[in-house]
């Protein structure tokens, strides 16, 4: 963990012991304790693969498995100001240990995979909310969420370890894999590369000025020490992600909606896909990225719009576009991409606590990774050992999601994939997923 966190959370530790809450315990909570599980099982019949190497999704019928179990303890420290820890314990694999797909096919799955349930802690941070005024709104408790009150102009800062898109890139309809949609990139934009360990988590800080119809979101967070990696980053601003994201609220045809613009820029050590290609080239060895790192900046850009038509059918579309001459560094490898779907809730066929939902989404490389790939090159999820034909990824999901109780529900999902990792030569694939989750 950086000095510097582990610095702000003794203070907030030390600051919290010493003082009285001055909150209303009627009307707000001071502690709160939440808890979730979530199976997700995934399978796919055999297709149609001319080759394959070690990062191909397996052409054979093929079924795997996730499962996680998350704690959500939390403390109010004073007005304003929350203490989060996640513990979790996580067990199981995806599709090909996570691997074959660079729109992955379930968020459930980690690129981190294990036989055995093991403990981990994807997140541990303080947020201090500040009411600056305006209409006053209460707060309903929940994951991560101690009941109180908010009001339209604040400011919250989030200072620890948890995930960028905790604050970045959210959507009502399409962002949690847990409840709505499974594929990476339809519950997040493909294209942005966001800072994150192997399990989606890094240290950091995010700021967030809201006023009545809008909200701008800063962050600057740790990357992880070599791309894709386990290992965070330990070096203060060594390798770095700044994140950048404006939010309007708007009102269309009478339907609340929302537009947001995010940008990012990361700083770190990482290859330029030409550099790796050339050498292969001229060596007749497989593109090794890992040999032509060094310091480079890369940046990218993604549009996020939310949009209810009526009450309980809502649309979104996402689109994204990140620099395409430099490897992935940490999500996948995606450098464009555009999702669009629709949910509808339940309550039309008297069902109001169920969701049907679909989605479609294509993502592409740049021409540079393209390159890289055919030259038996290995990205974060994504090569063959070569790329002859290639083509844009295109996938295509839907989900039933049935509230069996009201803290439990079980879903059904069809995906299916044409050109998984670009790839002409492989698929189409069509993927069958069950899961079930509960929480308290």
């Amino acid at each position: 963990m950086p000095r510097f966190v582990l610095l702000i959370l003794l203070v907030v530790v030390l600051v919290a012991s010493s003082r009285v809450m001055a909150t209303d315990a009627a009307a707000e909570d001071w502690w709160g304790l939440h808890g979730q599980t979530t199976f997700v099982t995934q399978y796919h019949p055999g297709f149609r693969s001319a080759f394959r190497c070690p990062n191909s999704l397996d052409p054979q019928a093929h079924a795997r498995e996730t499962w996680d179990l998350t704690l959500y303890g939390g403390l109010r420290l004073w007005l304003g100001a929350e203490l989060w820890v996640n513990p979790e314990v996580d067990q199981g694999f995806g599709l090909s240990n996570t691997l074959g797909v660079a729109g992955f096919t379930s968020g459930e799955a980690y690129k981190v995979g294990a036989a055995a349930p093991y403990l981990q802690l994807p997140r541990l941070f303080v947020r201090q909310t500040i009411n600056l005024g305006g209409e006053a709104a209460h707060v309903e408790a929940g994951l991560n969420q101690l009941a109180g009150s908010q009001t339209a102009n604040r400011v919250v800062v989030t200072v620890g370890k948890f995930s960028v898109v905790d604050v970045f890139d959210t959507n009502r309809y399409a962002h949690d894999p847990r409840t709505d949609f499974l594929n990476w990139s339809i519950i997040d934009v493909g294209a942005f590369d966001y800072a994150a360990d192997a399990w989606g988590y890094t240290y950091g800080a995010a700021v967030e000025w809201s006023q009545q119809w809008w909200t701008v979101r800063t962050g600057l967070f740790t990357l992880s020490k070599v791309p894709n990696s386990k290992v965070l980053d330990a070096k203060v601003f060594d390798q770095y992600q700044f994140d950048q994201e404006v939010e309007a609220r708007h009102t269309l045809f009478g339907q609340p909606g929302k537009l947001k613009l995010l940008g990012f820029l990361s700083h770190g050590r990482m290859g330029r896909y030409s550099e790796a290609t050339a050498i292969a080239l001229q060596t007749g060895m497989p593109a090794d990225i890992a040999a032509v790192r060094t310091a480079h900046t890369r940046v990218g850009v993604s549009l996020n719009l939310e949009q209810q038509l009526t009450d309980g059918l809502g649309v979104f579309v996402k689109t994204g576009w990140s620099q395409g001459q430099f490897e992935a560094f940490e999500f996948t490898d995606i450098n464009k991409t555009v999702a669009l779907g629709l949910s509808v809730n339940g309550s039309r066929w008297g069902r109001p606590d169920d969701t049907v939902a679909v989605a479609v989404a294509v993502n592409d490389a740049s021409g540079a990774a393209k390159q890289f790939f055919a030259a038996g090159g290995l990205g974060i999820l994504v090569g063959d050992g070569r790329l002859v034909h290639s083509g844009p990824e295109y996938i295509l999901e839907t989900y039933y999601n049935v509230a069996v109780f009201t803290f439990a529900k079980l879903s059904l999902d069809y995906q299916f994939v044409d050109h998984p990792a670009y790839n002409r030569d492989r698929g189409p694939v069509s993927i069958v997923g069950f899961r079930v989750h509960g929480e308290f």
